[in-house]
C-alpha cells in the first residue's frame, strides 16, 4: 500500500477502486457526463441515466428497490435523517427513542439533541461480548416508543448484532426500526427486505468508493414516517434537496457493485486474515479480544493490551496505520465508551488496537503487523514499573514513585549517586508518549545535579521545552512527585 506506512485501518476509509476512479473521472469534464441531471437537456438527461444506473447498483447490494434508495453526502447524514427526521415526524404519537450506547457517535449524537427537543431516549447496555439481547431489547419498547436505531455491525469490535429479531420485536408493535449498516454494508451478506428493518444508512468511503456521498434506505410504505431535515428543490424524493453530485454518486454504484461481486470471497479471506493475527497476537499473554464469543465482521479485530499505553502504543508503531478506536473518536484522550460499555475497564479500554483489514490486505501484510506490536509491546511492559519491582533503596541507588497500577500514569525513578550528587538516572514508566519523553529527558538533565538542586525547572518549563500540550501538565506533576520522592529516600 505504502513505501513507509502499512495500512490496517480499513474501517476508518478505504482507498477508492481503480475501477471506481476510473467511472467518476467520465463524469467531471467538458467530455463526460457532467451536466446537472436535473436539467432537461441533453447533457442533464446522461447524467440522469448515469445516477439512475448507480441508484440500481446501490439497492442492488442491500437488496433493495432503486425508489427505496436516498442519496445523501453519507452515513451521518443518513443517521440524522434516520434518526431526526423519524422522531420528529411521528412526535405526536410518542416521544421515545431505543438506542445503544454502542452506536456511532452519528447515532448517538442526534439522540441527545432529541432529549434537548424533550424527547426520552432509552440507551441499552450489551453484554460483555458486545451483543444486545433480544429480549432485552423487546422489554426495553413502550408504548410511547416511535424509532428504534440499532447498528448492524459495531464500527469498533465489529459485532453483528441481530436485526432479524430485534426488527421483529419492532414490526410486530408497529414500531420502525432505523440501523447503521456503514460498517456491514458490502462485508457481509445485507438482505433489506429479508430483514424487518424501515431505515439503512451507508456509505461509500468504507466500500472503496469516495468520500461525501451515502445513503439512507427507506422502506416502500415508511416514507411517511420520515420528514426532511433540509428543504428546496425537491431532488430525492423531496427528503434530501441539492443537486445531485454526479461523479459521487456514479462512483458509488460502481463500489457497490464491486463489493456485491467480491463479497462471497471476499469474506472467506479477511476472515482468515483476521484470525491468523489474532493467533499470533494471543500468543504475548495479556490480551483480550473484544467481541469475542459474538459474530463479527470478517475484517475487524479489536484487541486490549495489558500493561501498556494505548498512546504509547500506537505512537511506537511507526510502520503501521492502526486505530484506537473510532476514527470519529480519535483525538479524544478518553478510553473508547464502547469498550467501557462492554464492561473493560478504563486501562484496558484505553489501550486496545482496532485492525481492520480490507481488499488490499495480504498474509505478509498481517505477519509484518505481528511482529511489529509484539515488538513494542514488549518493548513497552518491560518499560512499565511493573516490570520493576518495588521501590528500594540499596547502596548508591536512591528510587522514587509516583502514580501506581491502574492509573494513567505510573513513573519511577532510580538515581545512581555519589555523596549528594547524581551520577547516573533511569526512569521506568507507564504513560502516554510525552510522559515518556520527559522522563527520559530529564534523565540527561539529573546527571551531575546536587541533591539541593534536584529537580531542573518545573512540570510547566518542561511542558515548554519538550512541546507537551497543556492538558497533558497533569501527568507530568506525577513525574515531578516522582522526583520528589526520590529526596524523600535520600539517606
Amino acid at each position: 500500500m505504502s513505501a513507509t506506512r502499512l495500512y490496517l485501518d480499513y474501517a476508518a476509509t478505504t482507498p477508492v477502486d481503480p475501477a471506481v476512479a476510473a467511472a467518476m473521472s467520465g463524469c467531471l469534464t467538458a467530455g463526460g457526463d457532467f451536466g446537472n441531471p436535473s436539467s432537461a437537456h441533453a447533457l442533464g438527461s446522461a447524467a440522469a441515466a448515469r445516477i439512475a444506473q448507480a441508484r440500481a447498483q446501490v439497492a442492488a447490494l442491500l437488496g433493495a428497490a432503486a425508489d427505496e434508495i436516498v442519496f445523501t453526502s453519507g452515513a451521518t447524514e443518513s443517521d440524522n435523517l434516520g434518526v431526526l427526521g423519524v422522531a420528529r415526524a411521528n412526535a405526536d404519537r410518542g416521544r421515545h427513542v431505543l438506542t445503544a450506547r454502542t452506536e456511532h457517535k452519528a447515532v448517538l449524537d442526534p439522540c441527545k439533541r432529541l432529549e434537548k427537543e424533550g424527547f426520552s431516549v432509552t440507551y441499552l447496555t450489551p453484554g460483555r461480548s458486545g451483543l444486545i439481547e433480544p429480549a432485552a431489547f423487546a422489554a426495553a419498547l413502550r408504548a410511547d416508543t416511535v424509532l428504534a436505531s440499532i447498528m448492524y455491525a459495531n464500527n469498533e469490535i465489529g459485532v453483528l448484532q441481530d436485526l432479524a429479531a430485534i426488527g421483529a420485536a419492532c414490526r410486530e408493535r408497529g414500531i420502525p426500526l432505523h440501523s447503521d449498516c456503514a460498517q456491514a454494508a458490502g462485508k457481509v451478506p445485507l438482505d433489506v427486505h429479508a430483514l424487518p428493518v424501515d431505515f439503512v444508512s451507508i456509505t461509500a468511503h468504507k466500500i472503496y468508493g469516495p468520500k461525501g456521498v451515502g445513503a439512507l434506505y427507506v422502506r416502500e410504505g415508511a416514507r411517511g414516517l420520515l420528514q426532511p431535515l433540509m428543504y428546496g428543490g425537491g431532488q430525492e424524493r423531496s427528503l434530501r434537496p441539492g443537486t445531485l453530485a454526479t461523479h459521487q454518486i456514479v462512483g458509488f454504484g460502481v463500489a457497490c457493485e464491486l463489493a456485491a461481486r467480491e463479497l462471497p470471497a471476499e469474506g472467506l479471506r479477511l476472515a482468515a486474515l483476521r484470525e491468523r493475527l489474532w493467533a499470533g497476537l494471543e500468543m504475548l499473554g495479556g490480551t483480550h479480544l473484544n467481541g469475542a464469543g459474538a459474530p463479527r465482521l470478517p475484517g475487524i479485530l479489536n484487541v486490549s493490551f495489558e500493561g501498556v499505553e494505548g498512546e504509547s502504543l500506537v505512537t511506537g508503531l511507526t510502520g503501521l496505520a492502526v486505530s484506537t478506536g473510532a476514527a470519529c473518536n480519535s483525538v479524544s484522550p478518553d478510553p473508547s465508551y464502547v469498550l467501557r460499555a462492554l464492561g473493560r475497564d478504563s486501562q484496558l479500554a484505553q489501550s486496545s488496537l482496532r485492525f481492520s483489514l480490507g481488499r488490499f490486505s495480504v498474509a505478509a501484510d498481517v505477519d509484518l503487523a505481528l511482529s511489529a506490536v509484539r515488538s513494542e509491546v514488549r518493548r513497552l511492559r518491560a518499560l512499565s514499573p511493573a516490570a520493576d519491582g518495588s521501590v528500594g533503596e540499596g547502596g548508591a541507588t536512591v528510587s522514587g514513585e509516583a502514580g501506581g497500577p491502574g492509573q494513567e500514569c505510573w513513573v519511577r525513578f532510580h538515581l545512581q549517586v555519589a555523596g549528594d550528587t547524581v551520577k547516573d538516572a533511569r526512569f521506568k514508566a507507564f504513560g502516554c508518549p510525552h510522559t515518556m519523553d520527559v522522563a527520559a529527558w530529564l534523565c540527561g538533565e539529573l546527571r551531575g545535579r546536587g541533591r539541593a538542586a534536584l529537580i531542573p525547572g518545573t512540570p510547566a518549563t518542561w511542558a515548554a521545552t519538550r512541546g507537551v500540550p497543556v492538558e497533558k501538565l497533569g501527568r507530568l506533576l506525577v513525574v515531578e512527585d516522582a522526583l520528589r520522592a526520590c529526596l524523600s529516600h535520600w539517606p
